[in-house]
Formats: structure tokens, C-alpha cells, sequence
């Protein structure tokens, strides 16, 4: 694995080139994943050894990224606490979200045996995946899965009843967060021992809530996330979409690598950011629905800052949006490869 480039700039060492990785690479952008898609439902293409590890691999092979991304879904913790998502064409539908309930807490019945389809995956990708590939293993952030558990579904990304519970919730809030950090807890732990090189935190819904909130409340078990990653020495990247200035409050006690919106510029970010942590990202997905030479002058703005910080992986700053041409997300994927990085 010494060859891998996203390996070598995770942990301080010489690359030639910034690597470059997606998030939501493993679907929608993908005609082989459309075609696929016909075939098998979602949740059998999760659960399935061989069906996960082909998804996991297609960006690899038709993409030509650097790292593939376990083929799964931050959902799976409240899966795997007794509350069964439904994966629509609309977004993923809870029956019954806990802010409906009286007792939420009796609702849970975690049981981490329920996550085992996903180490079986990880262990298939091994097998299959090329040598000089990493894998990157991810879970939702906390309260980003928090708020789909409370709301239900995802079609109002403000999730205004998740919030007012939050608010008028403490206590109860506080209580099944603890829930999902244990569990969390045990997962990430698991996808290391079958075999991830780097794990990722998906807190999309950070900017939900006031910082000084969201820092209270859910970067605790960030911090712990952290801390226990950095003992088994596996390299860590949080992403906390839509933070803003929280950037500043975040110190290399709670992650290695920072993914950062496209809301923020990265040199802004560069600033803010404490020197220690690298970052990724951060161009602006929907950028890929214009013309290849709006694209590549986009791109070139990205090539001083990749001379100057070495500690830089290129990425999207959210995943690719529904929608996105094939062709230029190659033709992203090459011009990276193969630009001037005078490194």
C-alpha cells in the first residue's frame, strides 16, 4: 500500500500529485451503477458481498480515482438499532421517527449484529480491490444521523421537526445521541479490524444549529471517534458541511484531514484552519454541469494551492449531484492526474 498516493498524503509523506477521491463517487454518476441499479434494489446491493464490492471498485475502474469508498449508507446505524429505513427514489423514509414518538428510547433496540453484511462486504473488497487502492470506510456524523432518526425522511433538508425536538428535547436528545455515539463506536471499530486504510466522518448537517450548539452537543463524540482511530492508527477525515467559522474550533484532537464545503474557499479555509490538520476538498459539484473549458479554468484555480500545501487531497465539496455528466467528471478525474503540480 506504500504506492497509494491518498495513503502517503494522509500520513505527511511525498506525493507527486494531490490524490483525488469523490464523495458519492460509488453511484449516480456512474452508467455502469445506473445499469446495475436496474437490476438490484439498493439494499440488496449494500448487503450482498459480491454486488458491494463491485459498486465499491466501478469509480476505481471507470473513474480512475484514487480510493475507493465502502458502498453503504450512514442509515445503517439506526438500522442497526431497530429502526428500518426505506430507501425511496425520493430519499430514505423512516416509518416511524422517534420525534413522533413518547418514548423514543424504547424504540431503540440496538443490536451491532445487524452490521455484520457490512464487514463481510469490506472483507470481499480485500479480496478484489487493485493493491495500491485504499479503502475508505465512513458512518454519518452524529447529528446528521440524529435528525434523520427524529424526522423520518430527508425531503425538507432543514429537518424543522428534528430541530424543534432537539431544542425542546435536551435531556431526551442528550439520551439518544449516547445511543448512536456507543454504536457508532463499535462500527468504526469493526470496519478497521476487516480491513479499512481510512475512515470518514459524513456530518452533512452540521450547520443545521448554532456552533457553539453543535460543538456542546455533538463534537464530544467526534473527539472520540478521533481518539480512538488515532490508537489503531487509521487516518481520520470529518467532514462538517456548512460549519463556516467553526473551522477555526476544530484542532487536531478531533480529526487528521478536514473536508471542507464549497461555501468555504479553500485558501480562506487554509487560513483558519489549525496548520496541523490537512484539508480536503472542495470544488463545487455542480460545476460539472457546465462546458469541459468552464470546467478546466475551474480547475486551474486549484493548481497554486495544490503547489503550495501538500497536505491537500482534491475532492468534491458535497458528493456528485444526481444528474452529473459522466464525461466531465472523467475529464475532472484526468485533469487532476495529469495537470502540472511542480511538486
Amino acid at each position: 500500500m506504500e504506492k497509494s498516493l491518498l495513503l502517503q498524503t494522509l500520513r505527511g509523506k511525498p506525493a507527486h500529485r494531490p490524490p483525488v477521491w469523490y464523495m458519492r463517487q460509488a453511484g449516480r454518476v456512474l452508467p455502469s451503477y445506473m445499469e446495475l441499479k436496474k437490476k438490484y434494489p439498493f439494499w440488496q446491493m449494500m448487503k450482498d458481498p459480491r454486488l458491494g464490492a463491485e459498486v465499491t471498485l466501478l469509480p476505481v475502474n471507470d473513474l480512475g480515482v484514487d480510493a475507493a469508498i465502502l458502498f453503504s449508507d450512514i442509515l445503517v446505524i439506526p438500522y442497526a438499532m431497530g429502526m428500518e429505513p426505506e430507501f425511496t427514489e425520493k430519499g430514505p423514509v423512516f416509518a416511524k421517527p422517534l420525534a413522533k414518538s413518547p418514548n423514543p428510547l424504547n424504540e431503540l433496540k440496538p443490536d451491532a449484529g445487524k452490521l455484520e453484511y457490512v464487514y463481510r462486504v469490506i472483507e470481499k473488497i480485500k479480496e478484489t480491490k487493485p493493491a495500491d487502492i485504499p479503502l475508505i470506510g465512513f458512518c454519518g456524523g452524529p447529528l446528521t444521523v440524529l435528525c434523520y432518526m427524529l424526522e423520518g425522511m430527508s425531503r425538507n433538508a432543514d429537518f424543522p421537526e428534528a430541530v424543534k425536538y432537539l431544542y425542546q428535547n435536551r435531556k431526551a436528545t442528550r439520551q439518544i445521541t449516547g445511543a448512536v455515539e456507543e454504536l457508532s463506536l463499535e462500527y468504526v471499530k469493526s470496519q478497521v479490524r476487516h480491513g479499512i486504510d481510512v475512515f470518514q466522518l459524513f456530518e452533512t448537517h452540521a450547520g443545521l444549529i448554532p456552533f457553539g450548539l453543535y460543538k456542546e452537543m455533538f463534537m464530544p463524540v467526534v473527539k472520540k471517534i478521533a481518539a480512538m482511530l488515532r490508537d489503531l492508527n487509521i487516518p481520520f477525515i470529518y467532514f462538517p458541511k456548512d460549519i463556516g467559522f467553526g473551522l477555526k474550533e476544530v484542532t487536531p484532537d478531533y480529526c487528521d484531514y478536514l473536508s471542507i464545503d464549497w461555501q468555504t474557499p479553500i485558501e480562506m479555509a487554509r487560513q483558519a484552519v489549525d496548520p496541523e490538520i490537512g484539508l480536503q476538498g472542495n470544488l463545487d459539484p455542480r460545476i460539472l454541469f457546465s462546458d469541459k473549458g468552464t470546467i478546466e479554468e475551474t480547475l486551474k484555480k486549484y493548481l497554486h494551492f495544490g503547489r503550495e500545501n501538500r497536505n491537500w487531497v482534491f475532492n468534491l465539496g458535497h458528493g456528485f449531484r444526481p444528474g452529473t455528466p459522466f464525461d466531465n467528471a472523467k475529464f475532472m478525474t484526468e485533469f487532476i492526474k495529469q495537470a502540472d503540480w511542480s511538486r
